[in-house]
This record gives C-alpha cells, structure tokens and sequence, in this order.
C-alpha cells in the first residue's frame, strides 16, 4: 500500500525511523531527585520497600575479614555532594564475585559507607595476571550525564597493589593514590577511607566500565 502525505512526514520526524520502528537515544541528562526515590527510596523518606536494594548487609555466615569502607564524594570546590548515590560490586574472599552494595551519601555529614568483607584477589582480563584486592565503584551525582566508575584498593596492601596491572597503567604516583584507601581501626574493625573527587585538584581516577 502507498505511503500518504502524512506516512512521508512521519517517516522524516525528528523523532526517529519510524518505518523500521526505531526511535533516537534519549538524551543524557544529569541524576535528579528520581536517581533516590528510584533505586535508594527509604532514604529519600519513601519507604516503596521493606529495604532498599543492595542495602541489607551481608549474611551472618559470609565468610572473611569483616571490614569497613566509607568516604565523601568532594565537587571541583571541595564542597561535599551530599546526594550522590554509590554502588559497590566486589569479590567475596575467596575471590569469587558476588557482593553488591548501594548507599548513598548522607545528605547530613556527606559521607557514604559500606560494612563487607576483605576481597581476594580476582584474575585480570586475560588471565595471567590476578588484580590486587579491591572494591569497584559506581556513582551518579547531580551535574554528571553518566555514571562514573572507579575503584577502592587497599592502603595495607602495597605489594599487591604494586603489581596490580590496573594501577600500573597510571603513570603518576600521586593520580595512583586516588584509589588508595586509608587504614584506620574503629572498635576493633579496620576502617578503610577514600575521598572521591569529581574534578579539581587531586581529581579521582575515573575508569572505562
């Protein structure tokens, strides 16, 4: 059957192919207040479920060295982006994947924090070399069209990290320290902290996902 008029304007809308039933991308946009009711609701003060996803902790027989890591999110001013939203995807201690966090900063102190276990080491791509122990990162704040990722290593872990072929491709020292977790100890527990900077001096290695 021919196309009529009003089939060749559809056909040439700036709202995609729509003979082959294709539509354009969506625009990127940067995370709103939906980024929280959405995926972090009862801490936004909507309680849609019994508990947050990614927010129930480990269970009581997870195996490992229990631990904790924790840090603020810090804009180009060095002012505190107090609702970021931040996922963590980690190893087990055994080194197998499997641990999934998600937090956000609190829009109080600013600071977000995950209670988990020490990771292994887990093979690099190829495999013939294994990456040191550490926490993969994800955050969405206000002003950023997508999601950055970056990663957590351990500060009492310097040989490994040494070695690491994720950390050797950052040729600054000082860039590498971005990713370098603090160790601290807090009623027993050893506290690991890393600031994440957007941008600005001391800016956090941000990686390719």
């Amino acid at each position: 059957m021919p196309f009529s008029a009003a089939d060749s304007r559809l056909q040439a809308s700036p709202y995609g192919d729509r003979t082959l039933g294709r539509l354009p991308e969506t625009p990127s946009q940067t995370a709103g207040p939906y980024v929280h009711i959405g995926l972090i609701p009862r801490q936004a003060g909507f309680e849609i479920f019994a508990r947050d996803i990614g927010a129930g902790g480990l269970a009581a027989d997870e195996p490992g060295e229990r631990i904790r890591i924790e840090g603020r999110v810090l804009d180009v001013t060095g002012s505190l982006v107090r609702d970021a939203l931040v996922e963590c995807w980690q190893a087990r201690a055994d080194g197998t994947h499997g641990i999934f966090g998600r937090t956000g900063t609190s829009f109080e102190t600013g600071l977000w924090g995950f209670d988990t276990v020490r990771p292994g080491a887990v093979p690099a791509r190829g495999g013939k070399a294994r990456m040191a122990p550490h926490v993969s990162l994800w955050l969405a704040a206000r002003g950023l069209n997508r999601g950055l990722h970056t990663r957590l290593y351990f500060g009492d872990c310097e040989e490994a990290n040494a070695a690491d072929p994720v950390l050797r491709l950052i040729e600054q020292p000082n860039r590498r320290a971005t990713l370098v977790a603090a160790r601290t100890e807090r009623d027993g527990v050893p506290v690991f902290t890393l600031d994440i900077r957007l941008a600005g001096e001391g800016e956090t290695v941000f990686l390719d996902p």
